[in-house]
């Protein structure tokens, strides 16, 4: 058996021309969706991933706006940024850019920035809606990218076990909650296992879908996976590669030229869920733009 690759960036692209389409259809009614990205910091890879963002902002038709606060900016600073996004008309998004400096009390900013404009569904709010199963807030970006993939495969999570690994609030418990809820394309038995469970591949092992957020390079081997499983990689990690160009490659989660003769179908690292992270965020903005102008989903 030899995994077929779930192509991510194929993925991405398809989800990006229908978002650029309904930006345009709406820019026809004088309304465009606006995203503001909020960087603290001069951190360089979080430039680069708020650079990014605003590219693929233009590239679709959405307006924005990327506002960049000093690394020693106050809690006082950010949220009267955050006050006045909020009441910005323009702005249909807002994104604070993770992690920020540690003087800033990450969750504050959160709470301060509207519901219907948390496209990162990190407020309680939208984190409340997606656990009781509403579809009038939004869903994480990663897993809801993972959640399309499956999808356009044509995987159905329904009567499977699933197993994610990592608990995370990005990716590893909205991963959770997005599987079991019972609707379309979910419906899953979901265990999740992380750093304190033991003998986590007798887990893995019975794994259907296995999903692995742990943040640890190459950690599933192929003894941890189940014959013919679907494995979803969202790790990325960057290991020492003195033979690379750069003097490292990126890896994800499992260890991919070992796992995929096992696997039905497989993402590799990159190219699998990174590029549907922002695809889907671009698709909460328009999402978001329709809600507030009262034109639904």
């Amino acid at each position: 058996m030899t995994a077929q690759l779930i192509d991510g960036k194929r993925i991405a692209a398809k989800i990006n021309r229908e978002t650029a389409d309904a930006c345009a259809r709406l820019c026809e009614h004088h309304i465009q969706p606006g995203l503001a990205v909020v960087l603290i910091g001069d951190d360089p890879a979080s430039r680069i991933y708020v650079n990014s963002k605003e590219k693929r902002c233009l590239e679709l038709g959405i307006y924005s706006d990327k506002r960049v606060l000093p690394a020693d900016a106050t809690m006082d600073q950010v949220l009267r940024l955050i006050d006045e996004l909020n009441r910005d008309s323009r702005i249909n998004g807002i994104l604070v850019q993770s992690p920020p400096p540690p003087q800033i009390d990450e969750e504050a900013v959160i709470a301060a920035i509207r519901p219907e404009k948390d496209v990162d569904c990190f407020h309680p709010v939208n984190v409340g809606k997606m656990l009781i199963g509403k579809t009038d807030g939004f869903f994480p970006c990663t897993p809801y990218g993972v959640m399309v993939l499956l999808r356009e495969y044509g995987i159905d999570p329904a009567g499977k076990h699933a197993v994610i690994l990592g608990r995370s609030n990005i990716v590893g418990k909205p991963m959770l909650a997005l599987l079991l809820q019972k609707a379309s394309g979910a419906n899953a038995t979901v265990t999740c296992v992380h750093s304190r469970t033991p003998d986590i591949g007798s887990f893995t092992r019975q794994a259907d879908i296995l999903i692995a957020a742990i943040g640890r390079p190459e950690f599933v081997t192929a003894d941890m996976v189940k014959p013919g499983a679907v494995v979803v990689d969202v790790g990325i990690n960057r290991v020492a590669d003195a033979g690379a160009a750069k003097g490292y490659r990126v890896v994800g989660d499992v260890k991919f030229e070992a796992v995929s003769p096992l696997a039905s179908y497989i993402t590799p690292v990159p190219g699998g869920v990174g590029p549907m992270t922002i695809a889907m965020l671009m698709a909460n903005t328009l999402k978001a733009c329709r809600l507030q102008h009262r034109l639904g989903e």
